[in-house]
């Protein structure tokens, strides 16, 4: 009896677009294991975003295997069905290079105008991402295109539950989702 695949999801955007909130709804409403990209950073990237610079690629490269390995993990003891990690995946290198490590890997992109971002940032409290990098993020992101058919792309302004029915409705047809 063959089980099947299970379902492996990056929730993406830049910072402010309500990653981590819909990661945790996803999670909630499907049944995955939720991870936030966040805390797979290492200590000194974080420092260095908490200073308002910008990570490199020789930051980043490093974390997105982590964020890899984290989606491609299977625990024993984790009755989950698969995994939701929030990971900003700006440009599509670091999808490929996901994809390359997680196969069957799909994407939420969560796509808002800078207004909105800006002011989601501007009311954070205790998050180490500065306000001033969201420029650096905005002009990092590469948008998913129109060949990128692993990518759902939903917008950042939508109701919670909205965004979580149509995920389930694209990535998860078959599961009980829970609203």
């Amino acid at each position: 009896m063959s089980h099947p695949t299970p379902l492996r999801l990056v929730v993406m955007g830049v910072s402010g677009c309500g990653k981590t909130t819909l990661t945790q709804a996803l999670a909630a409403a499907i049944g995955l294991r939720a991870v936030d990209g966040d805390d797979l950073h290492l200590p000194e990237s974080v420092r260095k975003m908490s200073a308002g610079i910008a990570l490199s690629d020789d930051d980043r490269w490093p974390w997105l295997d982590r964020v890899a390995a984290t989606l491609a993990s299977k625990r024993e003891s984790d009755a989950h069905s698969g995994c939701v990690v929030a990971c900003s995946a700006l440009r599509r290198a670091y999808r490929d290079h996901l994809r390359e490590r997680v196969p069957g890997l799909r994407f939420v992109f969560l796509d808002g105008d800078a207004a909105l971002l800006h002011q989601r940032m501007a009311q954070r409290a205790g998050h180490f991402m500065q306000l001033q990098l969201l420029e650096s993020q905005l002009k990092t992101l590469e948008r998913p295109g129109k060949n990128e058919d692993d990518v759902l792309t939903l917008q950042a302004d939508q109701l919670l539950t909205e965004q979580v029915a149509q995920v389930a409705r694209a990535w998860a047809p078959d599961a009980e989702v829970r609203l």
